[in-house]
């Protein structure tokens, strides 16, 4: 085990310089980490803070607890500055560990959960016990398997009141209290782990506990193939583009969202849901009150605007009737007996129905009564309420489920119910927890969506006639749709890049980020977050964060201390916190603050707080630094900081120092990967969908091309950004080289890359950029400094063209980077070290490949030239997206022998054919089919080669030595190129410059006759010998004759079997049997499609020798036999000849 774990044997020392724990308190932006004593030298691989305390886990896999720690007992319980090692673990080999507010969790190598701390709440999995001092190893069994399995657990995290716990199959089990467990009950404590059935059957990637609430990553469900768009949804069959007629306009919004949410249950819930009551109030007058209380209920979410205009809508000041009460009385007025009794009935419908139904959106099939309601009313409110009828349809329920339970009949309330408005309130409360808990939809008020969101939802309204509209509503498919594409290999080898974020548990200062402030007992998607790629989640006390792919950061929450990174509001959704720095790798989110790790300039990680301040005596004005993220420079001055954990009071960050570069080259390039991916990201949304977009983009082949292109550069670009992911994890893990990806799954990278360079060069190649330009030009020439930012092409008076160009090839040059960096880090290890050599090897690959790659790329614009000056007529027949020009004849170094006097002879190689053109007229010679040699001196014919191919036969003379080894030599190399098929494969780590060996004389191919007249028309697929058919082939004629056997010298000679159809019986005649020059001779078997058999001697193609003739069957009219001796195909000489039937 020493051997990995030490980083160079006589650089021992060096190697103590990693995992170095720094603490400091937490709340202000002037800090001084302090280094934790009495680690001596033991190198930290993960740290966790609670309120008061925090836990190390050391590389041997021990588990050291330093801080207030109640549950000891023993002198040491109150606190323990420098860490005491946790003496029941010992031998346990942990591999990670988490601590809550005030409980502990570790899991060993075997999977097994040991949970200590503060148990009042059942938070350590122990029935009746305060609080359990000694780790105590807790037990999780599946219930549904039978014998009961132990399930052995990957991850934890732990909150106030509950643990979660990830499984190796990727389900989450809870225990501990409150709504944050996220499971079908309101019996706590759950002192047996429960699984969270809610998300049973998806993959869970991490999970994250804030102090009362839960988050979940979880993998998205394999995306169906492109289908032109349903009209209805396929779930609660509603349209999915909805419209309503007003007096002057119509609204159209395609923000459909299912109430039966994602198919997990296998029932489908009833979603009748509200039709019987809502139809029974549509006949009331509604009035302002009803519309009104939607708003006083979650503040000012009804409106539909971006949180940019305020207008007089959605200011809390604006509302005209805030009590609740009075709203709840008039509502209970205008409903009778009947719509009470619906509602009760309604809203609590059985657990199992239920079960997979908690997702927001409007109800099924009550839909369009909603909308009516809803219509009714606008006249009321004004028309600006009808443009976010979703919202009034969903807010509408809402209060329906509120205020419509009378108040005598609560759900079921903790502790005694107290009086007065708190009793209304807890009641309301169990309310929700009641319906989320059954499933029911406690809905957002508004799916608030952000800016940032790419096209998310459409709400159009637009004075125009509804039929006008309809055609207008139908879904137009795009020229070419650009599909996100990723390899299912790449996805089980790197971290996904397809998530989507769950929550659950109390919401009060919008935690859930659901866009309202309710809880939730079940998880459910946060949908704003859907395609944004997030690939890490942190959940503070009130707060959490999501960290994307493209190294930035949505958080949403409570926001009263700055903890958020922005100042957007509401803060019930994700928004992008604003961090300075170069993109955020890491973050973590403590009880009021956050912590962000983003690369610097140096690529030396810099540290960002924002939240909470506390103030010093100096009286100095400090407040402004808790509003945006402000750098920590004393934690710039310690090293590399690796991981960054914070708790209640405390901040801690775990350190690297930078010995011999190794640990610099490893941040440089995960810094740089994760740069390059936003590069690529921007390149794919801001230009190349811009682009596939446009019309009329050429035709059908192009835009097959260029469609190829960019589903090769969007999977290029989803492997870089998993690899971004994979490597900030890297960073945060044990850092040995030999784990890294470009490492372990090269020829992940060396293959998309080559895929891409092969589809990029073949659009280069027809003349792709440049029909792109045309439509495009006025897309560009408002992007211009886009273009010049994202490609780096900093010329002068450029043509797009060149732009195009230099921007889409431009990640060739990122395989330079990886071989660079990849040397670097070999550096930092012994010549003689398995590692060197791995690295060593690895980068040469890469280096290789990108010279492979640029050769590609010279290929393809030499290719590109040569088409633009070449005559129009032929370009069109001759230019195919994989045909490379290797040389050509334009400056007459090369004639045809023979030829006449004003001929012109051009020749043209490409890598896969020789074409001879003439005036108006070219022949191709296809590479594999054809011979090349050099003629001797001696017969005259200086510097001439000759070509020889199955129906030609022709010299070519050269007008100087050199030009004759330049040709032969290129035709001798493109032949053996074609015949390899290999022009897309190098030799990774070879070099370039393998020795060229000639073309073998013998070979396969396959070749279709034009003029030979016995072959004409004919295919033959076979072995070949200096242009001939030779040894086993098989001819098809054009009339559907064929014969498959051998060949010698161009003719069937040996044993082969030869059929020919006849169109009058509509049968073969068959002939199985030997050959001699082109003709049957020998001894063989022929089947006439008459029916008789002739078995025998041949002799050029006749019946010859002895032979025996049957002729129909025992039933039929002759049936006869013949035995005896044949001349050219006539019985003649001896002979028996029976008639079975005398």
């Amino acid at each position: 085990t020493n051997s990995n774990k030490r980083f160079f044997s006589e650089e021992a020392e060096g190697a103590k310089e990693r995992g170095l724990v720094y603490t400091w308190r937490a709340g202000s932006c002037s800090v001084t980490p302090e280094r934790l004593p009495g680690l001596c030298g033991k190198t930290v691989l993960q740290a966790a803070l609670g309120t008061n305390h925090g836990l190390l886990l050391t590389e041997g896999g021990e588990v050291y607890s330093f801080g207030k720690l109640p549950w000891r007992s023993g002198p040491e319980e109150f606190c323990a500055n420098s860490p005491i090692l946790e003496n029941t673990l010992l031998g346990q080999h942990v591999i990670t560990v988490a601590a809550g507010s005030f409980h502990n969790g570790a899991v060993t190598e075997g999977g097994v959960v040991y949970m200590w701390g503060n148990n009042s709440s059942g938070q350590c999995a122990v029935a009746n016990q305060p609080s359990v001092p000694e780790p105590q190893p807790i037990s999780i069994s599946d219930s549904e398997t039978s014998p009961l399995l132990s399930v052995r657990i990957l991850q934890l995290a732990c909150g106030e009141e509950h643990t979660l716990a990830l499984s190796l199959s990727r389900e989450i089990w809870a225990w501990g209290s409150g709504c944050q467990l996220g499971l079908i009950t309101t019996t706590f404590p759950v002192t047996k782990p429960q699984k969270v059935e809610h998300l049973a059957g998806r993959v869970v990637l991490q999970i994250a506990c804030g102090a009362y609430h839960s988050l979940a990553l979880v993998q998205c469900l394999p995306v169906q193939e492109m289908k032109p768009i349903p009209e209805r949804c396929n779930h609660c069959s509603q349209l999915l583009i909805t419209m309503t007629d007003k007096e002057d306009h119509v609204i159209i919004s395609d923000s459909h969202c299912c109430p039966l949410g994602v198919a997990l249950a296998d029932k489908q819930p009833e979603n009748h849901a509200f039709c019987s009551s809502l139809e029974n109030l549509e006949g009331k007058s509604v009035t302002e009150h009803t519309l009104v209380a939607l708003e006083s209920d979650g503040a000012s979410l009804l409106s539909s605007n971006n949180g940019q205009e305020d207008s007089g809508m959605s200011s809390p000041g604006n509302i005209l009737c805030t009590d609740k009460k009075e709203v709840k009385e008039y509502l209970i007025s205008l409903s009778d007996h009947t719509l009470n009794e619906n509602l009760e009935k309604n809203i609590c419908p059985s657990q199992g129905e239920q079960a997979g139904a908690c997702i927001p959106g409007p109800p099924g099939t009550s839909a369009s009564a909603l909308n009516s309601l809803v219509a009714s009313c606008a006249s009321a409110v004004g028309v600006r309420v009808a443009a976010t009828y979703e919202a009034g349809a969903l807010s509408l329920k809402k209060v329906m489920n509120f205020y419509g339970t009378p108040s005598n009949e609560p759900g079921p309330q903790p502790g005694s119910s107290s009086t007065g408005p708190e009793a209304l309130k807890d009641s309301r409360e169990e309310q929700v927890k009641l319906e989320s808990m059954q499933g029911k939809k406690s809905s957002s008020l508004v799916d608030i969506r952000e800016e940032e969101s790419e096209g998310g939802s459409r709400r159009l309204s637009l004075p125009v006639s509804p039929r006008l509209l309809r055609k207008v509503g139908r879904a137009k498919m795009r020229t070419v749709a650009l599909t996100p594409t990723y390899s299912g290999e790449a996805d089980a080898l790197l971290p996904s890049l397809r998530t989507e974020v769950w929550s659950w548990g109390r919401g009060k200062d919008g935690q859930l980020g659901h866009g309202d402030v309710l809880p939730r007992l079940q998880p459910l998607c946060v949908k704003s977050l859907d395609g944004k790629e997030v690939i890490q989640l942190s959940a503070g006390g009130h707060h959490s964060l999501a960290l994307t792919a493209k190294s930035q950061v949505y958080s949403w929450g409570s926001n009263i201390f700055g903890q958020l990174g922005h100042t957007n509001s509401p803060t019930t959704v994700p928004r992008l916190a604003k961090v300075c720095g170069d993109g955020v790798w890491s973050t973590a989110a403590g009880s009021d603050y956050s912590l962000f790790l983003a690369d610097e300039e140096d690529f030396q990680p810099g540290l960002y707080y924002c939240g909470q301040e506390t103030t010093t005596d100096n009286n100095l004005s400090e407040n402004n630094c808790s509003k945006s993220p402000v750098l920590l420079l004393s934690c710039s001055k310690i090293g590399y900081i690796s991981n960054v954990i914070a708790g209640g009071d405390n901040c801690l960050v775990l350190v690297d120092k930078n010995i011999m570069g190794y640990i610099a080259s490893l941040h440089e390039l995960a810094s740089t990967e994760r740069r390059f991916y936003f590069r690529l990201s921007e390149i794919k949304s801001q230009v190349l969908r811009p682009l596939l977009g446009l019309d009329n983009l050429g035709n059908a082949n192009t835009i097959q091309l260029l469609q190829e292109m960019a589903s090769r550069f969007s999977k290029l670009c989803y492997l870089i950004g998993q690899h971004g992911a994979s490597l900030s994890s890297f960073l945060h893990g044990v850092k040995e080289a030999r784990s890294l990806a470009i490492l372990k799954h090269s020829g992940l990278f060396l293959d998309s890359y080559t895929e891409y360079c092969t589809s990029i060069t073949n659009f280069l190649v027809m003349g792709g950029f440049m029909l792109l330009a045309k439509p495009a030009i006025d897309f560009l020439s408002k992007s211009q400094e886009l273009l010049q930012k994202l490609s780096e092409y900093n010329e002068e008076n450029l043509q797009l063209v060149d732009v195009l160009n230099a921007l889409f090839f431009m990640p060739f040059g990122r395989l330079h980077d990886y071989a660079r960096t990849l040397l670097k880090l070999a550096t930092c290890f012994e010549v003689a070290s398995p590692e060197y050599q791995k690295l060593q090897d690895s980068s040469s690959c890469y280096e290789s490949l990108a010279v492979h790659l640029g050769r590609k790329r010279k290929e393809a614009e030499y290719t590109l030239s040569f088409w633009k000056t070449f005559p129009g007529k032929m370009t069109d027949s001759l230019r195919k997206p994989d045909r490379r020009l290797i040389c050509e004849s334009s400056n007459r170094g090369l004639s045809l022998q023979h030829a006449g006097r004003f001929s012109v002879n051009w020749f043209i190689l490409f890598n896969d054919a020789l074409v001879h053109a003439q005036f108006s007229t070219h022949h191709i010679f296809a590479l594999s089919t054809l011979w090349v040699e050099a003629l001797s001196e001696e017969a005259g014919n200086v510097n001439g080669l000759k070509i020889t191919t199955p129906e030609e036969q022709f010299v070519l003379l050269s007008s100087t030595p050199q030009e004759k080894t330049k040709w032969l030599r290129a035709i001798s190399q493109a032949v053996d190129q074609a015949l390899k098929g290999t022009s897309d494969l190098i030799l990774y780590g070879a070099g370039g410059n393998v020795p060229r060996q000639e073309p073998p004389i013998s070979r396969s191919a396959k070749y279709a006759f034009y003029k030979d007249p016995r072959f004409k028309d004919a295919v033959y697929d076979g072995r070949w010998l200096s242009g001939k058919p030779h040894g086993r082939g098989i001819l098809k004629w054009a009339d559907g004759r064929m014969y498959s056997g051998t060949f010698r010298t161009g003719l069937e000679d040996g044993y082969g079997e030869y059929r020919v159809p006849n169109k009058a019986l509509n049968k073969d005649d068959h002939y199985v049997g030997y050959w001699k020059e082109g003709k049957m001779c020998g001894h063989g078997v022929y089947s006439y499609a008459t029916g008789e058999v002739y078995e025998g001697c041949f002799q050029d193609n006749m019946r010859h020798g002895h032979g025996l003739l049957r002729s129909g069957k025992l039933t039929s009219s002759s049936p006869s036999m013949f035995i005896g001796q044949w001349t050219m195909d006539k019985k003649s000489g001896y002979g028996v000849f029976d008639d079975i039937t005398r």
